[in-house]
């Protein structure tokens, strides 16, 4: 089975990219956030994004697997991501309790 070069390649490719570069920017912040529930959080946000990071690297071999993996990678992604809004809605409260 060959790759496809095709523009669902591209886009992941891209999606990939910019997901390394989200990477890049949690880490360096990680030292100017503060400790307590926003230093928490931002811990949460790192290991979400270094989840998706891995699963973003992983898309392409997605076709090697079983369908059923796949639907339990995706429902994964799924559940990780709405806990990543959560945990990004909750710290942007904290930050906006903090400044007022």
């Amino acid at each position: 089975m060959g790759v496809a070069f095709d523009l669902p390649f591209f886009i992941n490719a891209a999606a990939i990219a910019v997901m390394i570069a989200g990477l890049f920017m949690v880490l360096g912040l990680r030292s100017k956030i503060p400790g307590g529930a926003v230093g928490k959080a931002w811990r949460v946000l790192t290991g979400l994004v270094v989840l998706f990071t891995v699963g973003y690297l992983g898309t392409p071999f997605f076709g090697l697997l079983p369908a059923d993996s796949v639907r339990m990678v995706f429902a994964l992604i799924f559940l990780f991501g709405a806990i990543y809004v959560v945990v990004t809605i909750r710290l942007v409260h904290r930050i906006i309790d903090e400044l007022a």
